[in-house]
């Protein structure tokens, strides 16, 4: 198998999960472009520990982590098997790269990896794990933490970064209503650099992009994207999905780091 590319995905508020709007169906478009993967590799912001740890699950259970949203939510099931000798690997790549991982065999997935690969992979039939978001991060150990997961690539796994591109929940809106100027300028200046595969632009996002900080106000949710680029072979090639706004104020863009091939049936 060819080097799988990374990805990261947007992964919005819960009810991505049952309104896929204009990012779902890109993504389930991407998982069927997409080589098939041996297994998909998550990092969300919604799993984050001291030093990383590795889900190593058979059969990771779906995490509903959150809270007063529509009942139906609630009783979504992504059966999907893990896969614990990949696990293993990575957590052997951060252990010898010095991250002091941890195994954990009873975690499943939380919101920011099933309600993508729902979009991703539909059925459920590609083998899913997560690692951890290690919680003292920034720009440059985020995609040096990608960098140290990237070999897994090369063994048939899809790295996804799960977050989102802007996150600022405070302006949420449940219903209705205009998309801030300010997301989409945002958006639009991390665009640019991933086009032009300006890495070092990439990692100082936080302190350049137009409106950083009130895109994102805290920075949990914007390091996957780091990682999945840090994962990359290359800077380049870089190709970005064009995920819309919702609520407003959520930028539901996503980023493939690496070549696409329409190779899921070879």
């Amino acid at each position: 198998m060819n080097r799988l590319p990374s990805l990261f995905v947007s992964h919005g508020a819960p009810t991505f999960a049952i309104e896929p709007g204009l990012a779902g169906p890109k993504l389930a478009a991407l998982g069927r472009a997409l080589a098939r993967p041996r297994a998909v590799l998550v990092v969300s912001p919604h799993w984050m520990t001291v030093s990383p740890s590795v889900g190593l699950a058979a059969r990771p259970r779906t995490i509903h982590d959150f809270g007063g949203f529509d009942p139906s939510l609630y009783e979504i099931t992504y059966a999907v098997d893990g896969h614990p000798a990949l696990a293993q690997r990575a957590l052997d790549l951060l252990r010898e790269a010095g991250w002091a991982p941890l195994p954990d065999e009873r975690r499943g997935l939380d919101h920011g990896a099933w309600v993508p690969l729902r979009h991703l992979y539909p059925a459920a039939d590609v083998p899913a794990f997560q690692v951890s978001l290690p919680s003292r991060l920034d720009g440059d150990s985020a995609w040096a933490f990608g960098a140290t997961l990237a070999p897994l690539a090369d063994e048939g796994v899809l790295i996804v970064g799960s977050g989102s591109l802007t996150h600022n929940l405070g302006e949420f809106r449940a219903g209705p209503g205009a998309d801030e100027a300010y997301v989409a300028e945002f958006a639009a200046w991390v665009r640019d650099a991933v086009v032009r595969g300006d890495s070092a632009s990439l990692r100082q996002t936080l302190t350049l992009a137009p409106h950083a900080r009130r895109a994102h106000p805290t920075t949990e949710h914007f390091w996957p994207l780091l990682v999945a680029a840090g994962a990359a072979a290359a800077a380049l090639p870089a190709a970005p999905i064009d995920g819309g706004i919702t609520h407003g104020v959520l930028s539901m863009d996503a980023f493939v780091f690496g070549t696409a091939c329409s190779t899921r049936n070879s």
